[in-house]
């Protein structure tokens, strides 16, 4: 033996919303690509997102709230904090999740909370980058990952990786080039943070080793 022990998997929560792709993609990059991380518990602000179904049929706990539950966002967030919490999540990924956290969760994990929004920040934030940036006729747009903050869609950027709009893309085609493009960077960025090569420097940038 080499004396050198390997570095424990890094355990992270997913919040999800609807399908849940890229929650598939992390959980493909596990089983295939020897991405290092546990997922221990993936949250859905809906009952009926069948990213769900994908966490379940890969052996993950599993939580859903509803809109009834989000009529108190401040309770909502507090039941999340305490489910990863409970779950021993180091981090928290946000995977297509469609509601805005607080600092009931932000505070318990204080940059530890990844979101993937598909715009290049600091462009075209909120719920609808894609549709926004095809929308203004811009040539570029692309997707960026980022640690989030109380600020909506104004964390300190991990990374950024960009995608033409060409003359003929139509939105949905536009659409698959992103969803496409975030199945690959967002492994990569987890890879590097169980790694341990992410960290915010004292000027809340982020830098990245190797």
């Amino acid at each position: 033996m080499s004396g050198i022990s390997e570095r424990q998997a890094l355990k992270i929560g997913v919040l999800i919303s609807g399908g849940g792709s890229n929650l598939q993609a992390i959980i493909d990059a596990i089983r295939t690509d020897n991405l290092n991380i546990e997922i221990v518990k993936v949250i859905s602000s809906r009952p009926d997102a069948y990213g769900l179904v994908r966490a379940q049929e890969a052996g993950i706990d599993t939580c859903s709230l509803n809109k009834e539950l989000y009529a108190n966002p401040a309770l909502a967030n507090e039941l999340i904090a305490s489910e990863f919490v409970r779950a021993e999540a180091e981090y928290i990924v946000m995977a297509g999740y469609m509601r805005k956290l607080g600092t009931e969760v932000l505070d318990v994990f204080p940059d530890r909370v990844i979101n993937l929004h598909p715009a290049l920040l600091p462009s075209f934030k909120g719920a609808h980058g894609i549709e926004d940036a095809f929308n203004a006729g811009v040539k570029l747009t692309g997707i960026t990952i980022h640690f989030a903050n109380a600020e909506y869609d104004k964390g300190p950027i991990i990374a950024q990786r960009a995608v033409a709009i060409e003359e003929n893309d139509t939105l949905e085609m536009l659409t698959e080039k992103i969803h496409a493009l975030e199945h690959e960077l967002y492994p990569q960025v987890l890879r590097l943070l169980s790694e341990g090569k992410i960290a915010i420097d004292e000027t809340r940038k982020v830098r990245i080793d190797g």
